[in-house]
């Protein structure tokens, strides 16, 4: 295991060319098909204030609270997230209404299927290292609303969230009046954000995609750099069955001479992105070719990186999250940043990487293997996918080694459950199942049926309210006594993980 970064010289490190060839042959997967695509494409091929990333408790002036639950209230009279009409056409009219807000500043706009709020997170971390001042917008939240839309790595206030949606309303009524659908709830936290950041006003935003791209109301942006973090199954029912069919809605943010970079990927779905880029005439940089990461240490409170960027390397980079996944979002977010400042095209030099150090060590990602109480341990992890639980699975195991890990799961009903529950089967003793109260989750008896199917019977345990779930995890975790190494994973949901966050005192 390796301690924080030392001071010494890297000229003394091996020479991480060769670890990078390495990576190369192992981990991308070629497809002859790709060479004709690339032909057309040009690619990028040379040799912070940290951000505050706490969340946000609710509004200590009765006054503040009562008006932020006004406005949520009102917020919840229309559509969910997961109700949507494929157009921008109400988004686009509210921003001809607000003087077309999003045009006031350059963007890094982010899609993908997994990883996206981290890397965003990334992103922001390391702008605001440079001395810019930014904006994200970022979804779902944890625990509270105003985390999405953040100022110089802090989410905005209650007060100037109440603001800021008071400003726009007569807009969003006057759309609502001309439009045959209202707009949604995510259309109106996007208008709000761009009003926020044009207000401020910000150097640079970063947008995270609420769902696909082409037709998500953030795609009125033009991204100047499009990051595309993994793709996998997700979202089935409205993106596509298949790699190539949810790539082909991601691929909608990549816009005219934007510069894209992209984690790796399914080659069906890079296929996708590449054909895209050459038809928009767009500059690519793919992980594993342009960029990656060279070398990996898992070290105290999380990882130590050699980062291999488009302008160099950055050796010695401490990153204080768990995971293989997330030293890859880290190398995604380095290359956007370079990509932002021109690095590979206009200049050949690296960022300065004293202040990439300092950006990367202040990174938090909270709900992303979040460690929220010691004795037993208890990690949050909101994992609602296949693919999320598999990158969790992997990252515990690596990064804690309980000698006891029971699960608490708590998911939505529209996820595919046995895959989840099937990637945790072999890191949880035992699992606690349960449901979070948002009216997307799953029954808990009805999660129980498919998980006495993946664990067996003898290894679940249902506890339909989550304060008792919790509890009953702990105490299975506490079995072996108190210094038997035992530990507890929420995840399932988001929603879980912000309200076991608040239950366990976090916020």
């Amino acid at each position: 295991m390796s301690e924080l970064p030392p001071d010494h010289n890297a000229d003394d490190q091996p020479d991480p060319l060769d670890s990078f060839d390495e990576i190369i042959a192992e981990e991308t997967t070629r497809d002859p098909d790709l060479a004709v695509i690339e032909a057309g494409s040009r690619t990028l091929r040379t040799q912070g204030g940290p951000p505050d990333a706490d969340i946000p408790a609710r509004p200590s002036d009765p006054e503040v609270d009562k008006a932020l639950r006004e406005v949520e209230a009102e917020l919840a009279t229309r559509w969910g997230e997961t109700k949507l009409e494929p157009s921008v056409s109400r988004i686009a009219a509210l921003m001809d209404l607000l003087g077309e807000p999003q045009r006031s500043y350059p963007s890094i706009h982010i899609t993908g299927t997994n990883g996206k709020t981290s890397t965003a997170r990334m992103i922001e971390a390391l702008l605001g290292a440079f001395e810019l001042r930014t904006g994200r917008y970022t979804s779902p939240h944890v625990q509270s609303i105003t985390e999405r839309i953040s100022l110089d790595g802090a989410p905005i206030s209650a007060e100037r969230f109440i603001e800021t949606y008071q400003d726009i309303k007569p807009y969003v009524e006057m759309v609502d009046a001309s439009q045959e659908y209202r707009l949604s709830f995510f259309e109106v936290l996007t208008g709000m954000a761009y009003a926020a950041f044009a207000d401020a006003p910000a150097d640079v935003v970063v947008v995270e995609v609420g769902m696909g791209g082409s037709w998500d109301a953030t795609n009125v942006i033009d991204g100047d750099v499009a990051v595309v973090t993994p793709i996998d199954l997700d979202h089935t029912d409205r993106l596509g069955t298949t790699h190539a069919e949810i790539a082909t809605e991601k691929a909608g943010i990549v816009k005219q001479g934007a510069t894209v970079i992209l984690a790796q990927q399914p080659v069906e779905a890079a296929q996708v992105l590449l054909k895209k880029a050459v038809e928009v005439d767009a500059t690519v940089a793919r992980e594993g070719l342009e960029f990656g990461v060279v070398d990996r240490q898992v070290a105290v409170g999380g990882q130590l990186l050699t980062l291999r960027g488009l302008g160099g390397e950055y050796p010695e980079v401490y990153l204080p999250l768990h995971g293989a996944h997330q030293a890859h979002n880290a190398a995604v977010a380095l290359a956007a940043v370079e990509a932002f400042f021109g690095v590979g095209a206009q200049r050949a030099e690296p960022l300065d990487l004293d202040a990439v150090r300092k950006a990367f060590a202040a990174v938090a990602s909270p709900g992303r293997l979040e460690v929220v109480r010691r004795s037993p341990t208890v990690v949050l992890d909101a994992a609602h996918n296949p693919a999320g639980a598999r990158a969790a699975a992997e990252a515990i195991g690596e990064a804690f080694q309980f000698s006891r890990l029971i699960g608490v799961v708590g998911t939505s009903g529209d996820k595919n459950v046995r895959e989840l529950l099937e990637a945790f089967e072999p890191v949880f003793a035992e699992v606690v199942v349960t449901q979070n109260s948002s009216h997307r989750a799953m029954d808990a008896d009805e999660l129980a049926g498919i998980a006495v199917e993946v664990f067996g019977e003898e290894r679940v345990q249902v506890e339909p309210r989550l304060p008792d779930a919790l509890e009953a995890a702990i105490t299975l975790a506490e079995e072996e006594g108190e210094f038997s190494g035992g530990g507890v994973l929420v995840t399932g949901s988001v929603i879980t993980v912000g309200e076991a966050r608040l239950l366990l005192g976090r916020g």
